[in-house]
């Protein structure tokens, strides 16, 4: 195939409602560019209408690309699928919700070329559409990630951005799991630029990143790039430490000058404050050592399940080989390689 100019990357789960919206916004955006492309959605295990629908677009669109996941494995796994498909020598990542402009995208590549970046953020620098506690959170979480992960990347940019191959390459070679690339990426520190924009209200549909998902992915992104929680449960055990002496003098002194006063409530919030701090620790620890747990099991963080633009001898992730061609008895079989 002949290599395009631009790749697109979407990511996509259960996204029947806005997928032809998206569409009629993104395709006269991308034609108007003057340059080759393709745009490479990735189905994450759709349970609604969203296949039959990418199948029908991309009838009609020939630079529409479907890649289709066998399960659902969260949007970062997703967004690692299309990165390691995508074929141009720019790839933009963009959500389905129209959230962020496809109008941007000829300003990022501008960006790109005419400052010599390898990544161009889309920065939020709007976002009165969001509820305040959506605000909040946000905010929180740039602010927790920019000082304790060292992040430096700019703050309130999403996955919307646009990549060198270079950039795609050097995230693609990366062999961790459970990676948030949007703290992987401004960690390679490839130059980089950026370009704001006034963040929209979800077109149709309903949001996938419920509080829940927003806690793991933070939870994800703190562990995977700083120590610095493992290091606050050292500091948590020396002021523990240091209470427990201060504790004992005071009780050796009060011993001494025979003011000892038998009592249950002091005892008691002590040992509860001490159990308090080591469960935490011990909490802090398990996420670190799940982390290592799950990287030396070595599983895919996805497996894909068709590819329009591949043969049937596709690609799952950290390189595994599987012939999904039909055996004697016609249906699908996977022979891992």
């Amino acid at each position: 195939m002949d290599v395009p100019t631009l790749s697109v990357v979407v990511p996509v789960y259960d996204e029947a409602q806005v997928l032809p919206l998206f569409a009629e916004r993104l395709r006269p955006v991308l034609d108007a560019l003057g340059e080759s492309y393709e745009v490479l959605t990735v189905d994450d295990g759709s349970t609604d209408a969203t296949p039959v629908l990418l199948e029908r677009l991309r009838r009609e669109w020939p630079q529409l690309r479907v890649v289709r996941l066998r399960a659902n494995s969260g949007h970062q796994a997703a967004l690692s699928a299309g990165l390691a498909r995508a074929r141009g020598a720019w790839v933009v990542s963009i959500d389905a919700d129209l959230q962020d402009p496809p109008e941007l995208i000829g300003a990022m590549l501008q960006a790109a070329r005419s400052q010599g970046a390898d990544v161009v953020y889309g920065v939020r620098t709007d976002r009165s559409t969001d509820s305040a506690f959506k605000r909040a959170s946000a905010a929180a979480f740039y602010r927790l990630m920019g000082r304790v992960a060292g992040t430096s990347g700019p703050s309130h940019a999403g996955d919307f951005r646009l990549m060198s191959r270079a950039t795609v390459d050097a995230v693609n070679v990366l062999p961790e799991h459970h990676r948030v690339l949007r703290l992987v990426v401004p960690a390679l520190g490839f130059p980089s630029t950026s370009v704001g924009y006034r963040r929209e209200s979800r077109a149709a549909g309903r949001s996938k990143y419920p509080l829940t998902r927003m806690l793991r992915l933070s939870v994800d992104g703190l562990t995977g790039f700083s120590i610095a929680p493992l290091r606050m449960a050292t500091w948590f055990g020396l002021l523990g430490a240091l209470v427990a002496t201060g504790l004992l003098l005071y009780a050796l002194g009060a011993f001494v000058t025979g003011h000892t006063t038998p009592g249950w409530t002091s005892t008691f919030l002590v040992v509860a404050a001490v159990g308090a701090l080591q469960l935490l620790c011990l909490g802090v620890l398990g996420e670190y050592v799940g982390r290592m747990y799950t990287q030396l099991q070595g599983r895919p963080s996805y497996f894909v399940a068709y590819d329009s633009a591949a043969d049937p001898r596709i690609e799952l992730s950290d390189g595994v080989k599987a012939d999904l061609r039909a055996g004697p008895a016609g249906p699908l079989r996977d022979d891992v390689r």
